[in-house]
């Protein structure tokens, strides 16, 4: 556990972006090909708290790229309808929050600043762009004002970003900060610089320090909270508002139940045996097939087959016939042969999910020359489709 100050229980207390209450002070992180319409239906099944989309491109939004059109679509009975938009153009993440506000599509919108992926930042996107402080500027500012004028009813911008792009150039502080002034709802910080991708321990002091130049608006901590006693932890030694949950609830839905008891200071429940588990396997699936049709569905599926037995005695045998699944019926078959099995106590923190780092950070050419400078991003490197 991450650890510089008091671990003092903090005071449970909601969570309130703009005119959204929160009850539970927990954000699920958006995460490509994870945070879908069935993924957040699940996790919402055992807490309270706001469950952000995977990331949506600002630019194939607007040109309606159907891929993009499907990621940014809520199931109905979806409230808050949270969404995760990318852009390095201010013009077309500006459009981008107007059609969706506009459409009254969305109820939050929250801009990724701290995507580490090579593709994004050599383009001067995600975990890049706050270095250029202009056009930082400028992207955060056309999303607040379209978000404020474009529906009936203002709709809150959050910003997400790391500390910077490397520990020599730290942008974690001026980010915060001009984000207030515009009148960002809420600022989300991941302890790690893009340099070290997932690797190494999060620096919740910095979340610490933002929290201090941030005075005004909810300040999220983000980074290695793999167990529910964490995000109290984070909270206590930081003071920040509220914790934001990424690779920590893959194949654990039930952390968002065990975050809820540990916030109200009962008893954090067990992680489930493996006969239970394998029930919300089965679950899990269904809904994706639901949602995306069987052949999409399963193999969207494949990949949370090992996030869900992670840390359980589970021969690799079966973990790689799990990850070759081609329909619910093959499915169901090896999870019955999945043996009955509670959860190492040594297990409870496995780390899940990315683990690569550290690595050689991807940008445009002279890109760390001026801070301040004028720059614009390559705006062919928000064309892709959305979703990472």
């Amino acid at each position: 556990m991450n650890s510089f100050a008091t671990t003092a229980s903090p005071a449970l207390r909601p969570l309130r972006i703009g005119p959204i209450d929160v009850d539970m002070p927990v954000v699920l992180a958006p995460m490509a090909g994870v945070t879908n319409a069935p993924f957040r239906r699940l996790c919402r099944r055992y807490g309270a708290g706001l469950y952000v989309s995977e990331m949506i491109s600002a630019r194939a939004l607007c040109e309606g790229n159907e891929k993009t059109d499907k990621l940014a679509s809520f199931a109905p009975d979806e409230t808050p309808r949270s969404l995760q938009l990318a852009g390095v153009e201010p013009h077309y993440v500006g459009r981008a929050v107007e059609l969706l506000v506009g459409q009254d599509r969305v109820d939050h919108i929250d801009l990724n600043f701290g995507c580490p992926v090579r593709k994004v930042t050599r383009s001067g996107g995600g975990g890049a762009l706050p270095y250029k402080r202009r056009l930082y500027h400028d992207v955060v500012q056309a999303a607040v004002a379209a978000a404020t004028t474009a529906g009936i009813n203002p709709v809150p911008v959050t910003v997400k970003f790391r500390i910077g792009i490397d520990d020599d150039h730290q942008t974690y502080l001026d980010a915060g900060r001009i984000a207030e002034d515009l009148g960002v709802a809420a600022v989300a910080l991941h302890g790690r610089t893009v340099e070290q991708l997932y690797a190494g321990v999060a620096d919740w002091s910095a979340i610490a320090k933002l929290k201090e130049a941030v005075a005004t608006i909810p300040v999220l901590g983000n980074g290695d909270i793999w167990e529910a006693n964490d995000a109290v932890a984070m909270m206590a030694q930081t003071g920040c508002d509220g914790v934001v949950i990424g690779r920590g609830c893959l194949g654990r839905p039930w952390l968002f139940g065990q975050l809820a008891a540990a916030f109200e200071g009962r008893p954090v429940p067990d992680a489930p045996a493996t006969d239970e588990v394998t029930t919300i396997m089965a679950e899990h699936a269904r809904m994706l097939v639901d949602w995306f049709g069987e052949h999409k569905g399963i193999r969207e599926f494949r990949k949370h087959t090992a996030w869900y037995l992670k840390g359980y005695p589970v021969g690799g045998e079966l973990r790689g016939a799990l990850g070759q699944i081609n329909d619910l019926a093959q499915l169901d078959h090896l999870l019955a042969t999945v043996p009955v099995a509670e959860l190492p106590s040594e297990n409870r923190r496995v780390a899940r999910g990315h683990t690569r780092g550290p690595q050689v950070v991807a940008l445009p050419d002279r890109w760390l020359d001026d801070p301040y400078d004028s720059a614009t991003a390559d705006p062919d490197g928000d064309s892709a489709a959305s979703g990472g």
